[in-house]
């Protein structure tokens, strides 16, 4: 063979800057991030045949790719959207647990957020929904980096409405002046009602549950429009009140098929089909560029019975023989093993189905690398940069993947269970509650329970201590969970504010019963204003 001509050097170099540099040749993509409340793997139709009310769901699986091995980084709500958000585990970021509507605190204002990053990169950025990293001061979205805030600050359960839908046990609507005292009921929220934010502003308190949907729909079409408009690319995080308790609204009569839950689970496949037809029809004037990316927080929340998702095959046997839930809260793949597809019309193959070991710590540094950003200086990060695996050219993920506990027995946010390749290791089970109330006996292992789940997808018989393939994984195994706890001490850890104050719940008008709101803007937060650059991908 001849030496290349510098023509051909030049082609090829331009080839391979088109192969690994996004933002080079396609200009910097848009991003929609769709994060679902509650959801279990099997409420996929696309994962589980049973599941009909998933057609949009269904047909973004088939015109993408489908993720089939895809957790959630934590079991439970506010440390899962932390690391989605930092691509840092809880034990990095400092949060391990869930925020409540009296928290002061919230996700550390040391860590960076991907809406931080983007919008530093030139991106508009909007948040539409759930919160619930701390609604106090800085930590309010708006402070967080993102241009656009428009939803509840926390959980859809965690305060009053006027409807208030579903829910077990039941609760009770807003009190009004007037009524009769009420007796409180255990986890119902009697005495404040939701407030709905836009931007800083309370707009709406409390929440019509009904019409949450199809307000977060407007909302999120409005923002991907005038984002389009302004000629910048944008960043859509949309983490939707479903499947959390289902909202759908009673008004035109009984549900058919699934109940109440399959009702919901329709509303938000219908939500999730909007985004997608918007999006296919916007963004920076370049159809196509945008890549929207759907997944869940956590698995399913067993103790609501009848008003929880499908788990699919990942029952978690060997905990349900013992008593107590195997799915939300705890660190079996029901708790965090969650439905995932990524739809980027000709970047990302359709018709595909890939078992790499993904994780939602996996979309910040991702998309930080896709719009040619930058991840900040002075952390680690569990996320990986997984951009050949959407993009078809491998399908190798993690090596080792740490679950944490979010709820269950042990002490929140500690390494408790980890994943190296098809092997799971558990070293505490028990602890999260099931529908019949009862919560399974917290056990420590060591040695470490271990599941092949190549053979025992349902995590029903650990393998024997004494076996040969017991003894030859479990070196491995100890090795990359000591390597992983010294990777964590040796790292730049934030320690979240916890601490609780009634003074901090949002009221848009505190002489009213329940904050009751009488009119738009009736409550408007003052936060500090923050100069930002613009950093355009060259």
């Amino acid at each position: 063979m001849g030496t290349p001509s510098p023509r051909a050097v030049l082609v090829l170099a331009v080839v391979l800057v088109g192969l690994w540099a996004p933002c080079g040749v396609y200009g910097q993509p848009n991003f929609i991030v769709i994060l679902a409340d509650d959801v279990g793997w099997g409420d996929l139709g696309a994962n589980w045949a049973e599941t009909k009310e998933t057609p949009h769901l269904d047909q973004l699986a088939a015109e993408g790719t489908r993720f089939v091995d895809f957790h959630s980084a934590a079991s439970t709500c506010s440390p899962s959207r932390a690391s989605l958000l930092t691509g840092r585990l809880g034990v990095r970021n400092g949060v391990t647990h869930n925020f409540a509507i009296t928290s002061v605190g919230g996700l550390p204002l040391n860590e960076t957020t991907l809406a931080e990053v983007l919008r530093e990169a030139g991106y508009s950025t909007g948040a539409i929904g759930k919160w619930h990293l701390g609604h106090h001061g800085r930590h309010h979205p708006n402070s967080r980096g993102f241009d656009y805030y428009f939803g509840i600050p926390y959980s859809h359960d965690m305060g009053c409405t006027d409807t208030p839908g579903y829910n077990l046990p039941p609760c009770p609507p807003c009190p009004r002046h007037g009524a009769p005292a009420r007796v409180a009921r255990k986890d119902c929220y009697t005495e404040v009602a939701l407030p709905l934010f836009e931007n800083v502003t309370i707009v709406q308190q409390p929440v019509a549950l009904g019409s949450l949907a199809t307000r977060y729909a407007e909302e999120a079409v409005r923002f991907i429009r005038r984002a389009s408009e302004s000629g910048r690319p944008f960043f859509l995080y949309l983490a939707l009140a479903h499947m959390h308790v289902p909202l759908w609204d009673p008004q035109p009569g009984p549900p058919l098929g699934r109940g109440i839950y399959g009702a919901s689970l329709s509303e938000m496949d219908a939500l999730v089909g909007r985004i997608k037809e918007v999006a296919d029809s916007h963004g920076k004037g370049n159809t196509g560029n945008t890549l929207l990316w759907f997944t869940g927080d956590n698995g399913p929340w067993a103790q609501k019975c009848e008003l929880a998702g499908r788990l699919g095959p990942f029952v978690g046997a060997w905990q349900r023989q013992r008593g107590g839930s195997s799915a939300k809260q705890t660190t079996w793949e029901g708790g965090h093993r969650v439905p995932a597809v990524v739809y980027w019309p000709g970047h990302v193959p359709a018709k595909r189905t890939s078992r790499a070991l993904l994780s939602t710590l996996d979309i910040f540094p991702t998309l930080v690398a896709l719009a040619g950003a930058a991840l900040p200086p002075n952390r680690r990060f569990d996320g990986l940069d997984v951009s050949p695996v959407l993009f078809g050219w491998s399908d190798e993920g993690h090596k080792v993947l740490l679950h944490p506990n979010s709820g269950a027995a042990g002490k929140v946010g500690e390494i408790e269970a980890l994943r190296l390749a098809q092997y799971k290791a558990f070293y505490t089970t028990g602890g999260a509650m099931a529908c019949d109330g009862s919560t399974g006996p917290a056990e420590h292992h060591q040695p470490p329970l271990i599941f092949n789940l190549d053979r025992d997808i349902q995590e029903q018989e650990p393998l024997d201590v004494a076996s040969r393939e017991y003894q030859a994984v479990l070196p491995v195994i100890s090795r990359a969970y000591t390597q992983a706890l010294e990777d964590i001490a040796a790292d730049n850890v934030s320690v979240a504010d916890y601490s609780k104050d009634p003074a901090v719940i949002p009221c848009c008008n505190a002489q009213h019963v329940a904050c009751r709101c009488h009119g738009a803007h009736a409550a408007t937060l003052h936060l500090p204003t923050e100069r930002r650059t613009t950093r355009l991908c060259l």
